[in-house]
């Protein structure tokens, strides 16, 4: 007995339809933090230019890091909540290592994103000019 050659034909066509549309699925699922594909450049929208600590550095912390740095609670022996806690931890290095998430520390915020790449930008800005206390 003789097959039928409609079969065979329609199989040739759904075949690939069917390979095309699973490519398609699961290119479409991927997902990528556009800060880490597009991080902005020095000299780019980041303006750092004139980053003080009460302006920019102090409500970060203040929103990001001191319910866990503070003085009643310093993990890690840091306290980010007072100027002079921020400063031994920049001028130790680990402040900086550990926003940036370098190894040899531990990941700040501990347990979330790292921060976007212009407040870090701002905030190396702010290191480079000595930390001040401005």
């Amino acid at each position: 007995m003789v097959r039928p050659t409609t079969n065979n034909s329609l199989r040739s066509i759904i075949n690939p339809v069917i390979f095309v549309l699973s490519a398609f699925l699961v290119t479409s699922c991927y997902y990528d933090n556009e800060e880490y594909l597009y991080p902005e450049l020095p000299g780019g929208q980041c303006d750092t230019t004139g980053v003080t600590y009460s302006a920019f550095v102090a409500p970060l912390l203040a929103s990001n890091c001191n319910s866990c740095h503070n003085e009643a609670t310093p993990n890690g022996n840091v306290i980010t909540s007072t100027y002079t806690g921020l400063k031994n931890a920049v001028n130790s290095g680990v402040f900086r290592k550990a926003i940036n998430h370098e190894s040899g520390t531990s990941f700040m915020p501990k347990g979330g994103n790292k921060l976007p790449s212009c407040e870090l930008l701002k905030i190396d800005a702010w290191i480079n000019q000595g930390a001040p206390q401005n």
